[in-house]
């Protein structure tokens, strides 16, 4: 599969991404380089390997699932990048 100018264009539209004209064939050509590096991996034997969700076997570490009352407001407000009259402040989103 080989991407054209015009799709990559397309691509770019897609992701929302502003691309000069004159920047479009470096963009097919990365494109077609990263499609042609997926086909390679589709050609790779995978059977029998189990998925993992990293590249070292290990088990995650695990906390007893313990209920406490979370009376520790001061604790987790000091975690916050902005804290105002015992809550989490936020910019504001609407006017």
């Amino acid at each position: 599969m080989s991407i054209t100018e015009d799709e990559a264009r397309k691509v770019a539209h897609l992701s929302r991404i502003a691309v000069d004209d004159a920047a479009l064939p470096a963009l097919a050509r990365e494109l077609n380089g990263i499609l042609h590096f997926m086909e390679q991996l589709n050609e790779v034997d995978v059977e029998g390997v189990e998925p993992m969700t990293g590249v070292t076997p290990m088990r995650l570490k695990r906390r007893e699932d313990v209920v406490t009352t979370g009376s520790m407001p001061d604790r987790i407000l000091s975690n916050a990048p902005d804290a105002r009259e015992g809550f989490f402040a936020v910019p504001k989103v609407m006017e």
